[in-house]
């Protein structure tokens, strides 16, 4: 036991050495109270990112303490599309941007010579794949399935170049894809008439837009509370929410409604041709539930066969069928069985 915490004690260790580093350059020795004030005010974004980085290892460590009893894990890099460059025609424009994305392959040997594949994309605006899915990975893992999870562009842990090369329904859905494409090419286990997509919110949006956009590559996908329609999101948060869309985006909703609708999975639903299920709870703090029901009736309105349910009230709110409760892990049953048909049958 000893043994295995080492690498977790050395990590933490190097962390904890880094915070007071971090803390003594903050401080400033002996420089002028306005000084300081702008050496914090200039690299406080710089240490919000180093402070991210140290607990992106912390928790890639963590992976291995609670799924290696199981799993094969490993932390590729890949490529996709290149990103944005303040000078496009300087030295290295346009060459694809490199990408992270997690695998797991289950240690028990399969049935059948070729396991399924489940992309498991993560949510949140900046966010990344950390081991709060760990339990969610475990169930899949047990099941039968390889995972490969995309970090894509945008995500916190990576450091500033990373974070801000945010895309929002651009080519962060291209990350997303070729996560996919790489664990089809590259993992050996891996049927590839067999993959499967699924994600919650804003990974809910990207299960959406990749099997809408690429219908050939997946065979199933399930969209957890997704967020669907960025016209009337931006209705009802917050300007700040809207500002920070702005920046991500170029403007503001009202000033350029077209593309805000060119980026949100309810306009496109005459592309679906993939099995699909969506997830949504009526007391959802994040994505309002009209708006996956929007989603839902724009799908109904194209023709399209799908399965969704609308949970009332269900505790959790947003989170509500990836928490530790029986409710959520009936719900998550539901999403196994789905999957299942589609994918083991």
């Amino acid at each position: 036991m000893i043994a295995r915490m080492r690498p977790f004690i050395l990590i933490l260790s190097i962390w904890a050495s880094s915070v007071c580093s971090i803390y003594a350059q903050a401080a400033g020795g002996g420089t002028s109270q306005e000084a300081r004030q702008a050496q914090q005010s200039s690299g406080a974004q710089r240490d919000s990112h180093t402070f991210d980085r140290l607990g992106k290892q912390i928790d890639d460590l963590l992976w291995y303490f609670k799924l290696s009893d199981i799993a094969i894990i490993d932390k590729v890099r890949i490529t996709s599309k290149p990103g944005r460059s303040s000078n496009p025609t300087g030295q290295g424009a346009g060459n694809p941007m490199i990408i992270y994305a997690y695998t797991f392959v289950p240690k028990k040997k399969p049935e059948v010579a070729k396991a399924p594949l489940i992309v498991f994309v993560h949510g949140g605006v900046h966010g990344n794949f950390d081991t709060g899915n760990s339990h969610i990975v475990r169930e899949l893992l047990d099941q039968g399935y390889i995972i490969v999870a995309p970090e894509y562009r945008g995500g916190t842990g990576h450091g500033a170049g990373f974070y801000n090369q945010i895309d929002y329904g651009g080519t962060e859905l291209d990350d997303t894809y070729a996560a996919r494409n790489w664990a089809v090419e590259n993992l050996a286990g891996v049927d590839p008439q067999r993959v499967g997509i699924i994600g919650w919110s804003h990974g809910g949006y990207h299960a959406l837009f990749n099997v809408f956009n690429w219908p050939e590559a997946y065979k199933v996908a399930y969209a957890g509370v997704p967020v669907s329609d960025l016209v009337q999101r931006m209705g009802y948060k917050s300007q700040s929410y809207r500002d920070t869309f702005a920046g991500f985006i170029g403007k503001q909703a009202v000033d350029n409604p077209a593309e805000y609708r060119k980026r949100s999975p309810v306009n496109h639903v005459d592309k679906l041709q993939t099995p699909l299920l969506i997830h949504t709870n009526t007391n959802d703090e994040d994505v309002n539930v009209m708006e996956v029901e929007h989603l839902i009736e724009a799908l109904k309105a194209a023709g399209k066969k799908f399965e969704y349910k609308i949970y009332r009230d269900a505790p959790g709110g947003h989170a509500f069928n990836r928490l530790d409760t029986a409710l959520a892990k009936e719900s998550r049953k539901e999403i196994y069985a789905f999957l299942a048909k589609h994918l083991k049958q």
